[in-house]
């Protein structure tokens, strides 16, 4: 088990790790935006050996909130109640 020191530098390390994932994240969505704004109208592009594609994407998806204010009772009757744990640190 560890001592509260080498707990406390296990968080800071993750507190790092997870700043620098951020980061990445925000790096590559700003160079798609970028790739996606080149495209302009287009779905597709060849540039060298890649291909780019940014197509449009339809989907059905159920719209349980309408459902629930729409039908009540038969909502009810196919809630499932579920559990889970949620890992946080603060501070």
């Amino acid at each position: 088990m560890m001592n509260t020191n080498e707990l406390i530098k296990k968080i800071e390390e993750l507190k790092e790790l997870e700043a620098l994932i951020r980061e990445a994240e925000a790096e590559v969505e700003a160079l798609k935006d970028e790739i996606k704004m080149e495209m302009q109208n287009r779905e597709e592009m060849n540039v060298g050996r890649y291909i780019v594609r940014y197509k449009v994407v339809k989907s059905d998806r159920f719209d349980n909130k309408k459902f629930k204010d729409d039908c009540p009772d038969v909502y009810k009757m196919y809630v499932m109640s579920t559990c889970s744990r949620r890992f946080t640190i603060t501070g």
